[in-house]
């Protein structure tokens, strides 16, 4: 059963899946499915799209050749109840679809912004779910990336916080370098 919003069929009395996804407007929200939650985000800020670009090309740039760094909007699915965009992921080459990640990544990475904060939760505990071994958050205000590596028992630990100029040299899922506040460019600069 469905209900009518504009000209989108909205899921009633059931999970969403990504069929659901599939006929969401092209508004410029984000929409993403947490088993069979719906999540939707706003279009972000200067700041969120800054770090998100700067990370992207620090991580592209460090890639070995079999792995390969993919910026948002681009869908993690795994099943037919759970679709994430990470705002930047890096994976194996050979685990990509032309359209999509059927698999867990290798690395994702979150950016904060207002209206990401209340989810982050959720989305780590998926990530943390679907076997994600690194995944960083990225707190463009602050400046300060954490980082987390699942354990052997599959949950996540924190292996690193670094803030404003300080430099994570992290290892996984191969070595590059990142200070905070290189991520936030020319706007480190400006007052609010």
């Amino acid at each position: 059963m469905t209900a009518e919003a504009g000209s989108v069929q909205l899921a009633h009395g059931r999970p969403f899946t990504v069929d659901d996804l599939e006929a969401m407007p092209a508004d410029g929200n984000r929409y993403e499915l947490i088993d069979g939650m719906l999540i939707v985000s706003p279009a972000p800020g200067l700041s969120h799209q800054t770090v998100v670009g700067n990370i992207f090309v620090a991580l592209l740039a460090a890639c070995p050749p079999d792995m390969h760094a993919v910026v948002a909007p681009f869908a993690v699915r795994p099943s037919q109840t759970t679709e994430l965009q990470p705002d930047v992921l890096v994976a194996r080459k050979e685990d990509f679809t032309k359209k999509l990640l059927p698999v867990a990544p290798a690395l994702a990475v979150e950016v904060f912004s207002p209206s990401s904060v209340l989810n982050l939760n959720n989305k780590k505990a998926a990530y943390q779910r679907l076997g994600v071994k690194n995944y960083w958050v990225i707190d463009p205000e602050a400046p300060t990336l954490t980082a987390f590596e699942l354990d052997d028992s599959g949950v996540y630990r924190q292996v690193a916080e670094v803030k404003d100029t300080d430099v994570f040299e992290a290892r996984e899922p191969f070595p590059v370098r990142i200070s905070p506040v290189d991520l936030l460019d020319w706007l480190a600069e400006q007052e609010d």
